[in-house]
């Protein structure tokens, strides 16, 4: 097929998702005949059925690179700005977008992510390279990825961050000013990028859809300003808010502190989806009562991570009973659990993971008590996950994998190819980091051609387990269950 006619095709798919109207097809075609450095038509062109997105792109890109339009190292911008052509404006995205909202909150948000992966703002053939499981833990179906479409970070990296001040453009991958950026060597390419705007307690948020995302319909709601995230009144009451926008989804924040908060800590954002995680599923532990809030039915979560849930149908009372709790934690110790709510210096090391969801005309709230403190057995941190698990999971424990979904990095397939190697007794080039891991697994099952991949992937996921496990500040054991219920009393004094 003519690269005439896949511009053509590719005009026509601009048409149709609404990026322009009939009469400016004519208009769109020069543009882009330009943009890939052609001086002339072919009159030559069919009225085709709509090809897929994703398949025209390469073959305009392919053509383009053989030209010379563009050098491979740009690729990711040139098909950025490429994307942007069938992309409609911000103006009649959120035009649109609210229009079916009046329909109903489902069909704005699936008009919005449709949109997002037709347009590659959401990179559907890279997520789809991730590696995906489920792990039997004791607490329920833990859900394990390898990440291969998006690189890891080092948590000590992502502390100096928060200390840098940037006043560069855009000051950070969250801002609004993202939206239709060409991009650099340090900015990502957001030609294609678009952001619906909406308010939270009568503050302007935008909400969009994550890139490289972890979950189904992935998204991020992040404040129009520029400004430090923050777990407090204000944060758990945009949550209900936003639930009451959008019922179907869930939405939760990153803490705010380094080591147990997320990777961007400088600009305030939540992040949402349509997905049921693990520690969704878990039912409680047992249930409690919170003296102030008699309303409220709250119980402690059966998971590996020290967690509250809120239930009531009063989003107000669940605001309140969060920002009581979040209040106490932040002052309360108990050494004898390394549990320590300020060094001498008064820095703070307690802080929430919340999230919230709606099942049915109830809001439910989860709080994952976090405390950041380090210590000499532990500088990486005492409730992260620690030395001898860092050959799976070194980064921080954030928002989404202390709800179950582990995020491990790319580097696990070929490392892991050859841990399989060393359990069957075969050469390999195992890494010195893995072999305490693998002797112990050697040591306790036996591995064959046909089952050796799926018993290191369930090895793996205990590992996770116990990641999970070294976060919590209440360790699911005698000790912890007493300390936790401690804890509760001292909310309720």
């Amino acid at each position: 097929m003519s690269i005439y006619q896949k511009i053509q095709d590719f005009v026509k798919l601009a048409i149709a998702n609404g990026s322009i109207e009939a009469i400016d097809e004519i208009y769109l075609r020069n543009r882009l005949l330009h943009f890939l450095s052609l001086s002339d038509w072919s009159e030559n062109v069919q009225e085709t059925n709509l090809s897929d997105s994703l398949e025209i792109m390469d073959e305009l890109l392919n053509f383009a690179l053989k030209k010379g339009v563009f050098k491979a190292a740009d690729t990711e911008f040139y098909e950025s700005a490429l994307m942007n052509f069938i992309t409609p404006l911000p103006s009649k995205v959120n035009h649109v977008f609210w229009k079916k909202y009046q329909q109903s909150p489902e069909s704005a948000t699936n008009y919005f992510y449709d949109l997002a992966k037709q347009v590659n703002q959401v990179k559907t053939r890279e997520i789809a390279k991730n590696i995906e499981y489920l792990y039997p833990s004791t607490y329920g179906d833990l859900q394990i990825t390898i990440n291969l479409s998006k690189p890891e970070k080092d948590p000590k990296a992502i502390a100096a961050a928060k200390l840098i001040h940037d006043n560069s453009y855009p000051k950070c991958a969250l801002c609004i000013e993202n939206e239709g950026f060409y991009g650099n060597g340090n900015k990502a390419a957001r030609s294609n990028h678009r952001i619906v705007r909406l308010e939270l307690n009568d503050e302007k948020w935008g909400f969009q859809y994550s890139p490289y995302a972890y979950f189904n319909e992935h998204s991020i709601v992040l404040n129009e300003k520029h400004q430090p995230m923050a777990i407090d009144h204000r944060c758990f009451s945009n949550l209900m808010a936003f639930l009451d926008l959008f019922p179907h989804y869930m939405i939760g924040s990153n803490a705010d502190l380094p080591i147990v908060g997320g990777s961007i800590l400088t600009h305030d954002h939540y992040q949402a989806g349509r997905h049921e995680f693990p520690m969704a599923k878990a039912a409680l532990r047992e249930k409690i009562s919170l003296d102030k809030f008699p309303e409220i039915e709250v119980g402690i979560v059966n998971w590996p991570m020290s967690v509250l849930r809120l239930s009531s149908r009063n989003s107000e009372s669940i605001v309140a009973a969060s920002d009581e709790i979040l209040a106490k934690w932040r002052e309360y110790n108990d050494l004898s659990l390394s549990i320590r709510a300020q060094s001498s210096d008064g820095t703070l090391h307690h802080t929430i993971t919340p999230i919230a969801r709606k099942r049915g005309d109830f809001y439910e709230m989860d709080l994952v008590l976090r405390d950041n403190n380090v210590s000499e057995t532990f500088p990486d941190g005492i409730f992260h996950p620690h030395a001898e698990l860092h050959h799976i999971k070194k980064e921080n424990i954030g928002l989404i994998e202390a709800m179950g979904l582990a995020i491990l990095p790319a580097r696990l397939v070929p490392e892991l190819a050859e841990v399989e190697k060393y359990l069957l007794g075969k050469e390999n080039q195992m890494d010195e980091i893995h072999k305490a891991w693998a002797d112990q697994l050697k040591a306790t099952d036996q591995f064959s051609v046909e089952d050796v991949h799926y018993k290191v992937g369930q090895a793996v996921g205990e590992v996770f387990t116990k990641v999970l496990q070294d976060a919590g500040v209440f360790k699911d054991d005698e000790s912890g269950h007493a300390g936790f219920h401690n804890f509760i009393d001292f909310i309720n004094s």
